[in-house]
């Protein structure tokens, strides 16, 4: 169900919108060339922008908000929504089922872990495997890299592209990277991706890792509330994304010792609280024997809680092999 703009047809871009060219033309100066860059904006902030009323700003949110059916659903339109959703799959069977069939769009979903239990290779590896068509567990779209601690290697994907029989060239061609050098710029490159992510047809977004900036420019404990509010501003920036224009959201995530806890797992996320309550789907990842790593889901609306073992191998993410 489409909106109608101008002369009653339907609403497809923002040109259709029943609004003077003249602010057509300052929307798309101002970065807002779609309808989904529409739906995430904050009227106020479109009024300043545009130097136009409050009441009109709030006008063409809401016609935007129509011509992409964002409005109130009975349950039976959502399950029909949900079963629509695409999904990429990890290169392990074992744990795209402890996922629901691969890491899924509309939502985040967030990997944490220590330093060397797998967070960065199963990144490297869904940028490749979102590449596949989607009869063999891909979206057939390109991937936005965004790093913020130097962890990216061009080499591994080169070698998990050969281990998936695709050109190395031409996958890391469809692979946008950028090094985030701060937490507001880390923001700030997610807001500009509304514009991106259609145009060159992305259907993953991954940062690695998403708290290492906050964690840095925020310490100790008096910064924690400060810190906390940013991140969680962030995380919903993310996945109004992730929600508006039906792509996989994934982001890692640091863990830290907690000498303090004797019972259970003595380690937690960095983030907090706060991250604990964004992300759609959480996923625990530890050390195994040898290049083996087991796969906890900790949290996930939809999903029971289990455990999957799977391999990192010069050419990627796999099942084991025994």
């Amino acid at each position: 169900m489409q909106g109608e703009g101008k002369a009653g047809k339907k609403i497809r871009s923002i040109d259709d919108l029943d609004i003077s060219p003249s602010i057509v033309a300052k929307l798309k100066d101002s970065g807002y060339t779609s309808l989904e860059s529409l739906v995430t904006a904050s009227a106020q902030d479109l009024s300043v922008t545009l130097g136009i009323p409050l009441p009109t700003a709030m006008k063409i949110i809401n016609a935007a908000r129509e011509a992409l059916d964002i409005r109130f659903k009975t349950a039976k339109e959502v399950k029909l929504e949900r079963m629509n959703i695409g999904r990429i799959t990890t290169g392990s069977k074992a744990l795209d089922q402890l996922l629901g069939g691969g890491v899924e769009t509309k939502t985040i979903t967030e990997f944490f872990g220590e330093f060397g239990t797998g967070k960065t290779q199963l990144c490297h590896q869904l940028a490749v495997n979102v590449q596949l068509p989607v009869e063999k567990g891909g979206l057939g779209g390109t991937a936005v890299y965004i790093d913020t601690e130097g962890t990216f290697r061009w080499e591994r994907i080169e070698a998990m592209a050969r281990g998936k029989g695709l050109d190395p060239d031409e996958v890391m061609d469809k692979i946008y990277f950028i090094r985030a050098v701060s937490s507001d710029h880390q923001m700030a490159i997610v807001e500009e991706l509304k514009e991106l992510i259609p145009e060159k047809n992305v259907k993953l977004v991954i940062i690695d890792s998403v708290t290492g900036h906050f964690r840095a420019e925020y310490p100790g404990r008096e910064n924690l509330a400060v810190r906390q509010q940013k991140l969680n501003k962030h995380l919903h920036q993310l996945q109004n994304l992730a929600e508006v224009f039906n792509i996989a959201a994934v982001v890692t995530n640091q863990v830290m010792a907690r000498p303090d806890v004797f019972y259970g797992d003595p380690t937690v996320a960095v983030g907090g609280h706060i991250l604990g309550h964004a992300p759609g789907v959480r996923v625990q990842l530890r050390k195994s024997r040898g290049n083996k790593r087991i796969a906890r889901v900790i949290d996930a609306p939809h999903l029971p809680e289990g455990e999957a073992i799977f391999m990192i191998t010069e050419t990627g993410v796999t099942d084991v092999t025994e």
